[in-house]
């Protein structure tokens, strides 16, 4: 069978992967320009991609390939609580791992948090948005050329079908989604800034303060279970989905928002206060 994709799925689909390679890129500007190091930066990008898309797809490979996977799988509230605590629990620890270590030397300017935020999930917007829509857009073209067969040539079973099933999802798909797919990434982004500034503090100021690094992982859970449960749910309003994940990632903000102010010291090497650039 041949399918073909909107052209507007096609525009919306090149808007998404430049945003996924903006985000990170108006982050890093924003923040330098705001006194804040470059290297925090980076070791965002590093963490995330060590601990998220190694390490937990590590742990995702075992668990959910064994006995007790099936069970979780098979039980929709099982399956998202248990993506978003883990999701959180290596996330958050590759957060506090990292401020403990290579990242503690950069403490005396509190707004380094926002530049670690900036990579860890600027670097997650590229690689979903910004690689995957690569993907996306290349199939697409491909697709409307009558070209699939370059994609096909060599596959058989499973393998055929997943690209075939993809062709279909790819042609079926409301062009507006991918637009919304940017709207989940400035709230995934503002998100992660927020769990950075919580785990900053953290592993900064210690005692009582620790609890904000379990605090992060529940916050994490409740954000990327919310999405799992929001989405089987009311699958037909994916508009009211993207809504209420911005809702919650914006009352996130606003707590993350109020600990900086409350915690966070001047720059003496900077000769500048450290609070949230305005």
């Amino acid at each position: 069978m041949t399918y073909t994709v909107p052209v507007l799925s096609i525009i919306f689909i090149l808007l998404a992967m430049l945003s996924g390679i903006a985000i990170p890129i108006l982050l890093f500007i924003y923040f330098k320009k705001k006194g804040c190091k470059a290297v925090p930066f980076w070791i965002g990008c590093a963490v995330m991609f060590i601990f998220a898309f190694l390490l937990e797809q590590i742990a995702h490979t075992v668990i959910l390939g064994s006995g007790i996977g099936a069970t979780i799988k098979g039980n929709i509230l099982l399956y998202a609580v248990y993506g978003g605590f883990m999701a959180g629990l290596f996330e958050e620890s590759g957060r506090f791992l990292a401020f403990k270590t290579v990242l503690k030397k950069y403490q005396e300017n509190d707004r380094n948090a926002l530049m670690y935020g900036a990579g860890h999930g600027g670097f997650e917007a590229f690689y979903l948005l910004g690689i995957g829509m690569i993907n996306n857009l290349i199939y697409a073209i491909l697709m409307n050329a009558g070209q699939t067969g370059v994609l096909t040539a060599g596959l058989s079973g499973s393998a055929l079908t997943a690209v075939q099933s993809a062709f279909r999802t790819l042609s079926e798909t409301s062009p507006f989604l991918f637009l919304l797919g940017i709207l989940e990434r400035f709230a995934a982004v503002a998100a992660q800034l927020s769990f950075s500034v919580l785990v900053w503090f953290a592993a900064k100021k210690g005692g009582r303060h620790t609890l904000l690094f379990p605090l992060a992982i529940l916050m994490h859970l409740i954000l990327d279970a919310g999405a799992v449960l929001l989405n089987h749910y009311i699958s037909g309003a994916p508009l009211v989905t993207e809504l209420v994940i911005c809702a919650i990632s914006a009352l996130f903000a606003l707590f993350a928002f109020k600990v900086y102010r409350r915690n966070s010291v001047p720059d003496l090497n900077h000769g500048e206060s450290s609070a949230i650039p305005e």
